[in-house]
């Protein structure tokens, strides 16, 4: 999976004097069909439980967490980083190193079920998935990844509507919501296929991205995806972007920069040689790529792994 995590917009911290308890302090925007919760901890303590009588959708600000979900390994926690959380299910959360000075901040957002029924059902109504028995729907066993660049703006730009005075804030928060939904099941799919749990056998989308993994130093052309999707070109970008939130170049591209990440801990290797190994044809194209992806340079990258 990669590793880059796209920040959502830490809030202004509550004034000390209005903090009813150091421990998840709790603050509620409430909206027609969803409830915006911000929650902000002071003090270090652990295994504190949690529980929403709906999905949440709960995304790092500040500091860090530990949680423990389900019957699975705990897992830290930090900005950058979406978990989503059935109704009803409880979650434990330790505050390893929180304190008056080191705030944790967290979003969690919960979101009317039959909300999401009416928005899924108004997908596969109006969008429908390429193939059948293919359908929008939320994979609660893939509940925690990191914020791609449009995730991260859909949940600033849901919080900015939750915590409006404007008279229109629903209508602009439930349109946020139907484009939260999508950015999530776009993100569980391109994190399913990047861990091999992709498991639908009927969609073409398995096999074009194992298609680009495996063939990354070739020139890869839209028309030749096309044709092992057995798709027209303008079919077949919609059903990628569709399936993924990202074109076929996006999704080339984030591909190569993944290589190059892996091949960069090799301190043996030149950048020249990651360069090309990764699919680039031109060294200076690749340092600034990876820059404006990384935010550091390659060199930059390849000696954090230097002991």
């Amino acid at each position: 999976m990669n590793n880059q995590r796209f920040l959502v917009n830490p809030l202004q911290l509550s004034q000390e004097k209005s903090l009813k308890t150091l421990v998840e302090n709790r603050t509620i925007y409430n909206l027609n069909h969803c409830e915006l919760n911000l929650f902000e901890t002071y003090e270090s303590t652990k295994m504190v439980p949690l529980k929403f009588n709906d999905l949440v959708v709960t995304s790092m600000l500040r500091g860090k967490k530990v949680m423990h979900l389900f019957d699975d390994p705990e897992f830290e926690y930090l900005p950058g980083e979406t978990v989503i959380v059935p109704s009803n299910v409880e979650m434990k959360i330790d505050f390893p190193e929180a304190s008056k000075n080191n705030p944790t901040q967290c979003l969690a957002l919960a979101i009317d079920q039959a909300k999401i029924a009416e928005i899924l059902n108004f997908l596969n109504e109006h969008y429908p998935k390429e193939g059948n028995n293919m359908f929008w729907q939320l994979n609660y066993q893939n509940y925690f990844f990191y914020n791609n660049v449009e995730m991260a703006a859909t949940i600033n730009k849901l919080i900015k509507e939750c915590m409006s005075t404007s008279i229109t804030k629903d209508i602009l928060a439930d349109l946020t919501l139907k484009e939260l939904l999508i950015r999530i099941i776009q993100t569980q799919t391109v994190k399913s296929i990047d861990e091999g749990n992709f498991l639908d056998t009927n969609n073409p989308i398995k096999e074009v991205t194992e298609y680009i993994k495996q063939n990354l130093k070739e020139n890869i052309s839209l028309k030749s995806l096309s044709e092992k999707a057995c798709m027209s070109t303008t079919s077949f970008y919609r059903f990628f972007k569709r399936e993924l939130g990202m074109s076929p170049i996006e999704y080339i591209l984030n591909e190569k920069i993944k290589c190059a990440k892996n091949l960069l801990k090799n301190p043996t290797l030149q950048i020249n040689e990651v360069c090309y190994l990764a699919g680039f044809e031109d060294a200076n194209y690749f340092i600034r790529l990876f820059k404006k992806y990384e935010g550091i340079t390659p060199k930059q990258y390849q000696l954090l792994y230097i002991n």
